[in-house]
């Protein structure tokens, strides 16, 4: 008889509840967050056991921890509840939604996968965000006092003692302090920046992406940690969804009846992309995107001139970074390196 247990995890406790196969509840118990004593509770039900338990800051140290033990895990990303709402009772949710098998949006989870490479390319992404922010910080303070000139010339430790004196007196203190934790950040980009190389190029994978226009090595390495395996998505459309490049088209009171006859309405409809996606693929297929609108030698860039010629530039754009999507999730399941004469072939049909 198979057991249910739904987990609502939280940084200093956790709370568990196991159901039956009827929906019985038959235990629940308050944990302290911490592994052994969560693997001791869970060894203690019979199997077969499911668990599930919510997507959260916790969930994949939670699922490598506890996938051994269970013959099904699943991370569940919940929607909004309306009404009470409790740790026990989203525990018991979780469980009655894993035994009714009424999990609408699982999380993919594979935390032993390029795990170097992930951790490589998270530091570079936290990195890198808090350099813009310090240069935004930087060029905010310049155009506070009209100065937005000598925003760039504090950027660079050579040019930046002429341009403090130009700011106010009382300002220059609290931009030289900008200006230290600028230099800091910048040193922690340049490291994290080798080791994501290095991490690199241990995996053969990312090279072979990286030979995608536009991609190059940090571009592939943030495709491979983020994706993983190519085989999460059937066909391209799934990918392009999930990258934030599916169009959403709604409309409404779309039949009329003519003539006894129901004929569809030709009324313009609501167009745009969906918004559940991931922001970071997004970036990096849509910046890939511009870089080939500038390569006019290249199949990509001759296709997007033709679609400027019946098309804006957004939607030329959006239909360019779709194309380099889809090549790059048929290269990872083929195995192939990227080929141009392919993609000219059928951009020539």
């Amino acid at each position: 008889m198979s057991r249910y247990i739904g987990l609502d995890a939280h940084s200093e406790s956790c709370t568990i509840a196991v159901m039956g196969p009827s929906g019985r509840r038959l235990r629940h118990e308050k944990l302290e967050t911490n592994a052994a004593l969560l693997k001791k509770f869970i060894s203690e039900v019979p199997k077969p056991r499911h668990l599930c338990l919510e997507e959260g800051n916790l969930s994949e140290w939670l699922y490598e921890e506890l996938e051994p033990l269970v013959n099904e895990i699943v991370v569940v990303l919940p929607g909004k509840d309306k009404g009470n709402k409790s740790d026990l009772m989203d525990a018991w949710k979780r469980a009655d939604e894993l035994r009714r098998d009424a999990i609408s949006r699982p999380v993919f989870k594979a935390p032993g996968r390029f795990r170097a490479l992930r951790e490589a390319t998270r530091a570079y992404h936290v990195m890198q965000r808090d350099n813009v922010r310090s240069k935004t910080r930087i060029h905010a303070l310049c155009r506070g006092c009209g100065h937005h000139e000598q925003a760039k010339a504090l950027y660079l430790p050579e040019s930046r003692l002429h341009a403090l004196n130009q700011l106010p007196q009382h300002l220059r203190p609290r931009a030289a302090v900008y200006c230290e934790q600028l230099d800091s950040l910048t040193d922690h980009v340049k490291k994290t920046r080798r080791w994501l190389h290095e991490e690199a190029k241990r995996v053969q994978l990312v090279k072979r992406i990286a030979t995608a226009p536009g991609i190059g090595i940090i571009r592939a390495s943030y495709i491979v940690s983020i994706v993983i395996s190519p085989h999460r998505f059937r066909t391209s459309r799934q990918f392009w969804s999930y990258c934030g490049l599916g169009i959403v088209t709604r409309s409404s009171s779309d039949w009329h009846r003519d003539q006894g006859q129901w004929q569809r309405k030709t009324t313009q409809q609501t167009r745009g992309l969906n918004r559940n996606r991931n922001p970071q693929l997004k970036s990096i297929f849509k910046g890939a995107a511009m870089q080939l609108t500038s390569m006019k030698s290249h199949p990509l860039g001759q296709a997007y001139d033709k679609l400027l010629e019946k098309t804006k530039p957004n939607l030329a754009r959006l239909t360019i970074a779709r194309r380099l999507a889809a090549a790059v999730l048929a290269m990872w399941k083929s195995g192939q390196d990227y080929d141009p004469e392919r993609v000219r072939n059928d951009t020539n049909r």
